[in-house]
């Protein structure tokens, strides 16, 4: 497995090819940030910010999610994956957030949680991206980078890649090294065509060394850690 140091190697390096990583769903508040990640399981984050550049105009609070009938919410999403499952949720939590917290977003986690359709991973973007609190959300990015580059196990579960991360990662980067992380997997390390043959990591890849194996990596411009 990883040591702490070649991990926070690993980091530096991300660190130098995506300095300005961020989040890239679109929001305006953490009730926006709520919708556009729960909107985005299964999704890509481009198709979610083009959904949602209409919805935010006509929807700005939880009271307007619920004054439409399901079937409108619906077809405002359509070009969503699981748009009738995620209106639903989109409406149940938005009732909820209304009678019991004051149709505010929470800021603790776990109350996030309680959200229908608001799992860990989403709840953890929400702490950290709308409230700024140390978090760290695993994603298929996340977690294929994680198991790629031999932090954690290839069977180890999405809580389990967590942990990991947190544990050789220091508290006030969390939240960087989230959106770092995502960067790398999202436009280097990609689960299909990955960039290895031009990948600062791969020397310490085992998906980069398997392919290697198979003669799917030219090494001609690979270049080392800084």
């Amino acid at each position: 497995m990883m040591t702490k140091k070649e991990w926070l190697a690993c980091l530096e390096e991300m660190d130098y090819m995506f300095p300005d990583a961020h989040c890239e769903l679109i929001h305006r508040n953490p009730f926006d940030l709520v919708i556009a990640v729960l909107l985005s399981a299964q999704c890509t984050d481009k198709l979610v910010n083009k959904v949602t550049a209409n919805l935010f105009e006509k929807y700005h609070t939880p009271e307007d999610y619920l004054s439409v009938p399901l079937e409108e919410l619906q077809l405002d999403i359509r070009s969503i994956g699981l748009f009738r499952n995620k209106a639903k949720n989109i409406q149940a939590l938005s009732r909820i957030l209304i009678e019991q917290h004051g149709g505010r977003v929470p800021e603790d986690r776990d109350l996030l949680m309680t959200l229908p359709g608001v799992g860990r991973k989403t709840a953890n973007v929400v702490v950290s991206v709308a409230f700024n609190k140390p978090a760290l959300a695993v994603d298929t990015h996340v977690e294929r980078v994680s198991k790629r580059l031999g932090l954690c196990r290839w069977k180890d579960s999405p809580l389990q890649v967590e942990e990991a991360i947190m544990k050789k990662t220091p508290a006030e980067d969390w939240s960087k090294t989230h959106h770092q992380i995502i960067f790398f997997g999202r436009y280097h390390c990609k689960a299909q065509n990955p960039g290895c043959h031009v990948c600062p990591l791969f020397d310490r890849c085992r998906e980069g060394k398997k392919r290697d194996k198979k003669g799917l990596v030219k090494h001609d411009a690979v270049t080392e850690i800084h």
